[in-house]
């Protein structure tokens, strides 16, 4: 399960924020923890600006979970409401009539699949491995982040829009280096 470091995604969100529809998009499957179709599928609707929040509508069988979207401090490419009120903005001037909040250049929704090489390229351009260039990459990056900085289960649960815990655990996992520091104190602890 492959996920970006905190300074990958920052070279990944840097090279997509030359287009505010792809920085608002790359954005969004990070900090909601998304998946490629429910950032093709957002609407409109889902979106109030004036209270700032966001419905995300998951898929496969994940729950429905409302987020509010906030500034971060000192990190305008992680601010959420920034980016997207910027790209809706800019959103308004496409003419697009449809309810989709990301619309392809040609009009109407943009599928998955365009999401997908649009994330490639910009994953690519930003140096990341062929590994690190799927945007599924990016909700297990909020996941191993959240875990990392020593968020409950639950939290990280509730962040993914996951049913079950037992689906989030598998952020929880050590890693090989964690178990060895963890090793190594316990020894010096003990002896």
């Amino acid at each position: 399960m492959q996920s970006l470091t905190p300074n990958e995604l920052l070279k990944v969100l840097k090279v997509a924020s030359e287009s505010k529809r792809n920085h608002a998009m790359t954005l969004l499957a990070f900090r909601y923890g998304m998946r490629a179709s429910e950032v093709c599928d957002l609407r409109l609707s889902d979106i109030d600006r004036k209270n700032g929040t966001i419905t995300i509508r998951r898929l496969k069988g994940s729950r429905t979970s409302v987020g509010q979207l906030m500034n971060v401090q000192g990190q305008p490419l992680l601010s959420s409401a920034r980016v997207l009120n910027a790209w809706l903005d800019e959103r308004e001037t496409w003419k697009d009539a449809s309810d989709f909040v990301f619309v392809s250049q040609k009009g109407g929704v943009l599928d998955r699949s365009a999401f997908f090489r649009m994330f490639q390229s910009v994953a690519t351009e930003a140096g990341m491995p062929p590994e690190k260039r799927h945007p599924h990459c990016l909700k297990h990056s909020l996941g191993f982040a959240m875990v990392s900085a020593n968020r409950s289960l639950t939290v990280v649960q509730n962040a993914l829009g996951h049913r079950s815990v037992a689906s989030t655990g598998i952020y929880a996992q050590p890693s090989r280096e964690q178990v060895d520091h963890a090793i190594q104190a316990t020894l010096l602890e003990l002896f």
